[in-house]
């Protein structure tokens, strides 16, 4: 169910997904600001056509998409998610976004190669990060054995996948495993991309609100190995 093997999508039945839809893409059409989309897909280097719909009013109106609607099981989940991510303006991945990140405790492990779709599908810092710490890092959580598909995540070809793994653990604070978190830092240390070097600063920033110690002693013990940006990054709330 959601995505097969070969990771092509298979959107299931849901009657909830079709109520959903349909609202949805009635209700934010109708309030659509075509200048403002064509500032708002610039901003966002074209990776796709935007409504015009600013975040408090996208959020007001999907409110009042979902009045009524019954709460989701994963079926629901998998339909609304795949759905919103065939529509090309972003604001209904954005929709899908925020629907799971609400639900997401209705999913099981088995929900990881649907967010693995939509993490690799039109990626863009946008709907991955959250994807990341909220849809992703609560399936792990949740079932500590999906440790294992991060660590294949770390070495994927497709920095967003790999940037994904690397955040996952953000929202994790003292139950961080730091052991990982460490290693996953390391192995892509290398990396040229910005958005790799850039996702090593933000996960130690983030996890030194919670162990600033281990986070200096783990850049210095790898002294050297890190990009400066990610070490700029990791140390701008604690100080070298």
């Amino acid at each position: 169910m959601g995505v097969t093997g070969g990771g092509t999508t298979n959107v299931p039945r849901s009657d909830v997904a079709d109520t959903v839809l349909k609202r949805l893409t009635a209700t934010y059409a109708a309030a659509a600001d075509p200048e403002r989309a064509v500032a708002m897909r610039a901003y966002m280097k074209d990776v796709a056509p935007f409504l015009g719909l600013g975040t408090p009013e996208r959020r007001a109106l999907s409110r009042t998409v979902l009045v009524g609607v019954p709460r989701p099981d994963e079926t629901d989940c998998t339909a609304i998610a795949l759905r919103c991510w065939q529509l090309p303006e972003r604001e209904y991945h954005y929709f899908a976004v925020d629907y799971l990140r609400r639900h997401i405790g209705r999913c099981s492990s088995g929900f990881l190669p649907v967010a693995r779709h939509l993490v690799s599908t039109v990626p863009w810092w946008d709907t991955v990060d959250a994807l990341a710490s909220h849809v992703v890092g609560g399936l792990v959580a949740a079932d500590p054995k999906l440790k294992t598909e991060m660590d294949a995540w770390i070495a994927d070809d497709d920095l967003w996948i790999a940037r994904t793994a690397l955040l996952h653990q953000l929202r994790y604070k003292e139950h961080t495993d730091t052991e990982r978190l460490f290693a996953y830092c390391l192995h892509q240390s290398g990396h040229p991309d910005f958005f790799i070097r850039k996702a090593i600063g933000w996960c130690l920033r983030e996890y030194a609100k919670t162990d600033p110690e281990a986070v200096r002693a783990f850049l210095a013990r790898e002294q050297g190995k890190l990009a400066p940006l990610s070490v700029r990054e990791a140390l701008k709330n604690i100080g070298a």
